[in-house]
């Protein structure tokens, strides 16, 4: 995360922190739940580092839900159309979300949950967490395929950013990106003359697709939990 400048604001303070969204930041300010140097804070307040900033809670802390689901080919990730199957009728719990995309022809790891706080933290563009997919190729693979793909690809008018390549065969590599473009993959590859064949996302971060049956999910819990909510700067 960027360093950020103060004096800030109470409720972007709150946010950059996990407390809440800047809106969920201004309704605890209002719920008087605030407090800065022991004194409760109002809307518009701001904060220095030396600061001391509490959040006393009224009530039952919210339990959000994590939950790594194996999407299948054919799956659409949001806004399916007439016809199309799509990922909140094919996993029954309620109230959850995706968080990201994943192409209806891909399939593999994607994040579901009621927490809104780590919607930016994963997705943002200042951030650089890592995702992992496994890509088969229609044409063997060119011998400076891993260095050009490694090195940034031109996409239209702009360049991706460097990424880790693995080739596993002629036909299949890994890769390793810490970015979020539309397709990226499949168009970084059509711009080396590779068409993709199959493509799967096995890893977000630390959270990975092992043992998990195309098609099924499970609940991210315990450590394995812990450790993710951490490297996006939250607490559970």
């Amino acid at each position: 995360m960027e360093n950020p400048g103060f004096p800030m604001r109470i409720n972007k303070y709150l946010a950059l922190h996990g407390h809440s969204t800047r809106r969920g930041a201004d309704v605890l300010i209002e719920g008087k739940q605030v407090f800065i140097n022991g004194k409760q804070a109002v809307l518009g307040d701001k904060v220095t580092e030396t600061d001391v900033v509490e959040v006393r809670l009224k009530g039952k802390k919210k339990e959000y839900r994590y939950i790594a689901y194996n999407k299948p080919r054919g799956i659409v990730t949001h806004s399916a159309q007439d016809g199309e199957k799509e990922i909140l009728n094919e996993v029954p719990i309620k109230g959850v979300f995706p968080i990201g995309r994943l192409d209806k022809d891909s399939h593999g790891l994607i994040i579901l949950t009621d927490d809104g706080r780590i919607t930016d933290r994963l997705l943002g563009p200042s951030y650089k967490h890592e995702k992992e997919y496994v890509v088969k190729t229609k044409e063997k693979l060119r011998s400076s395929f891993k260095e050009k793909m490694e090195a940034g690809v031109q996409i239209d008018d702009e360049k991706t950013a460097p990424c880790k390549v693995h080739i596993l065969n002629d036909f299949t590599f890994k890769i390793i990106l810490t970015e979020g473009k539309r397709h990226q993959i499949r168009r970084m590859c059509v711009a080396l003359f590779q068409e993709v064949l199959d493509l799967q996302r096995i890893r977000i971060m630390n959270i990975k697709i092992t043992h998990l049956a195309e098609g099924d999910y499970r609940e991210i819990k315990g450590e394995e939990l812990q450790a993710f909510l951490h490297a996006l700067g939250l607490e559970k």
